[in-house]
């Protein structure tokens, strides 16, 4: 589940209208809280704050939607600052709304028994689809990325680079509570959420209307 902001293209505002926005970001959450739930059926994590927030929720028995709204505030101050009112209130509509799918779905279905590499590869292809979905709308889910960009800009550290630097914390504190296999299977599962916003997130191709 990574943020991935640093290939955010924010279409201008009259490209989408506010009904469209707002059933991006209902359906982008959704299938990110989707991908949620195959990493918690077989306990998984991920990368950037998302994967962290799945640590802190782990660790101490406590709802992933709560932890990961928490952590992400931090990272408003610099989204007001660097990317503008609208990016960061679709942000926070996106944050706040994955927060609230993540405990409506526990209550409507439960994943039973199924394998870690599934799980994985099912939350890497649903969690990419619903990052493409915010992306495409102007918002992403905030945290890491947020900051990345503004590195790059005001220091000239590639986000990327970043971002990566974050996974790498989170995959070896992830190596602390978990097997080897359970963060193996974990990393494939980012490793299939960038490969589907890289291959379809192209500013050449993609043209809202």
């Amino acid at each position: 589940m990574q943020d991935m902001t640093f290939l955010l293209d924010t279409p201008p505002a009259d490209r989408h209208s506010v009904t469209e926005d707002v059933q991006g970001v209902i359906v982008g959450t959704l299938l990110v809280a989707l991908s949620v739930q195959f990493l918690q059926a077989s306990q998984l994590i991920t990368g950037q704050i998302a994967g962290l927030s799945l640590l802190v929720a782990y660790w101490g028995d406590w709802a992933f939607g709560a932890v990961f709204f928490v952590l992400n505030l931090p990272f408003y101050a610099v989204a007001i600052l660097r990317m503008g009112w609208v990016f960061t209130l679709k942000t926070f509509a996106a944050v706040a709304t994955l927060t609230a799918w993540t405990y409506v779905l526990p209550q409507l279905f439960l994943i039973g028994s199924i394998h870690p590499g599934a799980a994985a590869g099912l939350a890497g292809v649903t969690a990419g689809a619903g990052l493409l979905a915010l992306f495409r709308h102007g918002a992403t889910l905030g945290g890491v990325g947020i900051v990345a960009v503004w590195l790059q800009d005001t220091r000239g550290i590639k986000a990327g680079h970043v971002q990566l630097g974050f996974d790498v914390v989170v995959f070896s504190l992830a190596l602390l509570l978990f097997p080897l296999p359970v963060v193996g299977w974990s990393l494939f599962g980012a490793v299939v959420t960038n490969i589907v916003i890289l291959t379809n997130h192209r500013r050449d191709r993609y043209i809202a209307r």
